[in-house]
């Protein structure tokens, strides 16, 4: 049973929300509550220097910060704070509210613009841990997995036709009657039509049957796992079926057109499902939040983006993985997973997304993650020292927060707690990363409280201020007819899956919040 208050809250809400003036007006006023928790962008410092420089203020390859760097002394060896993360013997803990649906919008989300370098894209003249504190970013929620980081890549996913019926859309394929994108190899070699996109990363690492079912997708993570592929591969549909609308409506359009004007659509799409689906899943409050660009056009904070070596260290949510997977409604190993785009091709899009909003993801939190992952963590405690990031304590104070004042204040489980002290003087030591995922989770939502705080404030900062949904530009002629009625029409992702499976999707499951959920 919900709780009283939760009640309580979810009738004051519904009366709210069957006002429109008034729930526009709390709609804006909690967005605005969430990012002005920090300090507004521009950031002075970037990870280019601990002092402010223009080039520190001017070169977005270096990532912004959010604090000042805090070196510090007899911090405990990084590969004793695995313990931390390490599940126990015994059952792998699930979370109450999420499907596999959420951690996989999450990852498709993040690796769009939160790319820290990886060794094949580090550019020469930098020792190989500076990458560490650069990205590879264009800084904007943009799909780049889909479209490209670059123009190049861009123009190498496009068809470029200019015959009625062709016009404006992507490269696709059809296997077994449904519309994929073309694969990255022909016939055991890269095919040179997409040699200019970032080779994916873990293609060294698998073998010829896995690499021969790898899309030619925009962006290098788009392949890592079928959840993130058939994500790419509906916004790939969408984009298509939305083009053939657009075309249709404006027959004398050209190829160019048609796909910037499709492309602008689809991008405002997938902002609309990261806040009325997925920021609403994270919420625990009994109010449906609205994608309304206005709340942006005149508040203090709404600046050009500028990605954050702390906002890269928070998404790092391995331990939401289950060790099963549901694809053809049978239980898969998830390692079994990993670049595998066979279990897509085999089952097909409208079954993949149902079998993964029929599994439980896992609980965020400490002592969960399992034990092949455990490499990931170390690494990213490791990033962060390097980094020299401020502690937990200093980044709750920074959000608002109360600072820890014992280790039970950030874990109510004993044994974190006593763990946590036995590696920390003090809970002002613990590490920034270490803090974010031994903190208790939030009632109601599937995250921790302090990565709750960041994920709201950042997604709310980063979507936003993007420019399409600018003042002088969020308007009918930008996205056409047809353009600006799906956006308006579109209220989740199991929407867009609807017009973009054979026989839509009536009676199927597709959702990030678990059927069975309700509230604590």
């Amino acid at each position: 049973m919900p709780s009283f208050s939760y009640s309580i809250r979810k009738i004051l809400f519904s009366i709210v929300e069957a006002m429109p003036p008034l729930d526009a007006w709390v709609n804006r006023w909690a967005i605005n509550r969430v990012v002005k928790r920090a300090r507004f962008r521009p950031h002075p410092l970037s990870t280019e220097r601990d002092y402010v420089s223009w080039q520190g203020l001017t070169d977005r390859r270096w990532s912004a910060r959010h604090l000042p760097p805090r070196p510090r002394e007899n911090a405990p060896d990084p590969t004793a704070l695995r313990d931390l993360f390490a599940r126990r013997a015994g059952a792998q803990r699930l979370c109450p509210k999420s499907t596999c649906l959420f951690p996989a919008f999450a990852q498709y989300l993040t690796d769009g613009f939160i790319r820290t370098e990886s060794e094949t894209l580090t550019p020469d003249g930098h020792g190989p841990e500076s990458r560490l504190k650069r990205n590879t970013s264009n800084h904007e929620i943009d799909l780049c997995p889909l479209y490209g980081r670059r123009q190049d890549q861009t123009n190498a996913l496009r068809l470029k036709s200019s015959d009625a019926g062709q016009r404006g859309r992507l490269k696709s394929q059809m296997i077994n009657g449904e519309e994929y994108a073309p694969f990255l190899y022909a016939k055991g070699k890269l095919d040179p039509q997409f040699a200019v996109l970032d080779p994916p990363l873990g293609d060294s690492s698998i073998d010829d049957a896995r690499r021969t079912t790898l899309f030619a997708f925009g962006g290098d993570r788009a392949n890592s796992v079928p959840q993130v592929s058939m994500l790419n591969t509906l916004f790939l549909r969408e984009h298509n079926r939305l083009a053939g609308e657009i075309e249709g409506a404006h027959p004398g359009w050209d190829d160019d057109r048609v796909f910037e004007t499709t492309r602008n659509a689809v991008i405002v799409l997938f902002i609309k499902m990261v806040v009325e689906d997925y920021i609403n899943h994270i919420s625990p409050l009994p109010f449906t939040l609205r994608a309304d660009p206005s709340v942006a056009w005149r508040a203090p904070w709404n600046k050009p983006n500028w990605i954050t070596t702390e906002f890269s260290l928070l998404y790092r949510w391995h331990a939401l993985i289950p060790d099963q997977v549901k694809w053809g409604g049978e239980m898969h190993p998830v390692h079994h997973t990993f670049m595998n785009n066979a279990l897509l091709i085999d089952h097909g899009l409208k079954r993949a997304f149902s079998g993964v909003s029929q599994t439980q993801a896992a609980e965020l939190g400490p002592r969960n993650t399992a034990e092949h992952l455990l490499h990931i963590e170390e690494a990213s405690i490791r990033q962060d020292r390097f980094c020299q990031l401020a502690s937990f304590s200093d980044y709750c104070a920074y959000m608002g927060q109360d600072r820890p004042a014992t280790f039970e204040a950030i874990s109510s489980d004993p044994e974190v707690a006593a763990a946590l002290a036995e590696h920390y003087d003090s809970p002002r030591d613990v590490d920034f990363h270490v803090g974010l995922f031994c903190e208790d989770r939030v009632p109601n939502s599937p995250l921790p409280n302090l990565v709750l705080l960041f994920v709201a404030l950042d997604a709310f900062s980063q979507a936003f201020s993007n420019p399409l949904l600018s003042e002088h530009v969020f308007r009918r002629e930008t996205f056409s007819g047809p353009g600006w009625d799906a956006i308006h029409s579109t209220d989740t992702i199991r929407d867009i899956v609807e017009r973009n499976v054979e026989g839509g999707v009536a009676g199927t499951f597709i959702a990030m919040t678990r059927d069975e959920w309700r509230p604590e």
